[in-house]
């Protein structure tokens, strides 16, 4: 007992150090820290030198650093301006689900898969990671920006809308038919979901804080520790009911964070509030979260089926690119904006890989698949801060990297 726990400590001591190593690096030169940590995930993981290996302690280390990642990422939103842009986002996130769904399939028949793994595989294609997505954003000091709101809606949207329809995919292939009634319910559940959060966020969260204040005011029984403990009580009641609709906890997570921005606290508690949760979050959990993702890639597709792999990663990657961007066309958007939208939303990450992970224990696909899969979804996840630091210096450069609290980039 006492050498698994050594050995697990250990474990972790070295993917914060390497993380925070690389991270630095990364960012040296200008890119996202999240960057460094995947390669140093790749680098030191299975993949290559295999000095890293999966444990219990990093997976739950990783998934609490990704719910802690996207209170974060709630709490700099501004949940006004997320609804003030929300068809834009609905209207992308449909973009961005439809064509990559529509050339995946055509591409599964065209390989002569069966229709559950074509489905399968164009599922795989359309989806997306808010977590990734936000993580960039955040490193790049874009989160009160026009691009970060619609992207994080439209991710926000388009998670929802692959769980819906992936339920359906599952259903089809677990019963031979397309249960209407399970989709339905799915559906019914992530309403749900919504509509009790918008509840608690607008009626419960003000009274408790009122509270708080008056605790804290008249009797002192509140400090600046039992805020946070308080505000990650709620973060956690929020994943919870996510996890209750069948949804992923992030979403609780990311809800959660947009009501504790709005929250009526007295400035400097919710200072505090707010730093402890950044650097949890960016400094401990979400390292780690990101080294992890590393440990799942493998070079074997590359000897035996790198025709396939390259199809499949080039209709991965424009498909994304391409729905998104036309579909930004009809908003408020700007052509260049739309574009750094789609290079945003082809971030696909942990969502690709537990499509494809249920894909192959249900026997649909196969091993060769699977692993072109999870390499799909660590390449389009590592190019995104590659493409989206590009694109950001496109807007600078243009002069329509818009701040939607009206500030100008050079004030920054």
């Amino acid at each position: 007992m006492v050498e698994t726990v050594s050995i697990d400590i250990l474990s972790l001591l070295l993917v914060l150090t390497v993380a925070w190593v690389f991270g630095a690096v990364a960012e040296r030169f200008g890119y996202p820290t999240m960057m460094g940590e995947l390669f140093a995930g790749v680098a030191f993981g299975p993949a290559l030198l295999g000095l890293l290996e999966p444990s219990t302690l990093l997976s739950v280390f990783a998934e609490f650093g990704v719910f802690l990642l996207m209170v974060y990422v709630g709490m700099e939103v501004d949940l006004r301006e997320l609804f003030r842009l929300g068809p834009p986002s609905l209207l992308i996130a449909f973009g961005a689900f439809v064509v990559p769904f529509g050339l995946g399939y055509a591409a599964g028949v065209w390989l002569g898969v069966s229709t559950g793994a074509a489905l399968f595989l164009g599922l795989a294609m359309a989806a997306t990671s808010l977590a990734t997505k936000s993580r960039i954003l955040a490193d790049l000091d874009l989160l009160d920006t026009r691009i970060a709101n619609v992207l994080l809606g439209g991710a926000l949207a388009s998670d929802v809308g692959v769980l819906v329809v992936f339920a359906g995919v599952d259903s089809y292939v677990t019963a031979g038919t397309l249960d209407p009634v399970e989709v339905v319910t799915i559906l019914g559940k992530a309403l749900g979901f919504f509509v009790v959060t918008l509840l608690l966020g607008y009626l419960f969260l003000p009274r408790a804080w009122a509270l708080i204040e008056t605790l804290r005011e008249r009797y002192g029984f509140v400090d600046q520790t039992t805020g946070v403990t308080f505000a990650l009580l709620v973060s956690l009641l929020f994943a919870q009911l996510a996890t209750l609709a069948e949804l992923h906890m992030i979403i609780g997570g990311f809800v959660a964070g947009l009501f504790l921005r709005q929250s009526d606290v007295e400035p400097g508690l919710h200072e505090h509030i707010h730093t402890v949760i950044y650097t949890l979050a960016m400094g401990v959990f979400a390292p780690v979260f990101f080294v992890t993702v590393g440990f799942d890639i493998t070079f074997d597709v590359f000897a035996d089926s790198v025709g396939i792999l390259v199809l499949l990663v080039a209709i991965a990657f424009l498909g994304k690119i391409l729905g998104s961007w036309l579909f930004a066309l009809p908003t408020s958007l700007t052509s260049r904006e739309g574009l750094v939208v789609g290079f945003g939303m082809n971030g696909r990450g942990t969502v690709e890989i537990i499509i494809a992970s249920v894909a192959l224990s249900a026997g649909v696909i196969d091993t060769e698949l699977f692993s072109i899969l999870v390499f799909i979804a660590i390449f389009t996840t590592a190019l995104v801060p590659v493409t989206v630091t590009w694109g950001v210096r496109m807007l600078e450069r243009a002069d329509e990297l818009v701040y939607v609290d009206g500030r100008e980039p050079s004030s920054r």
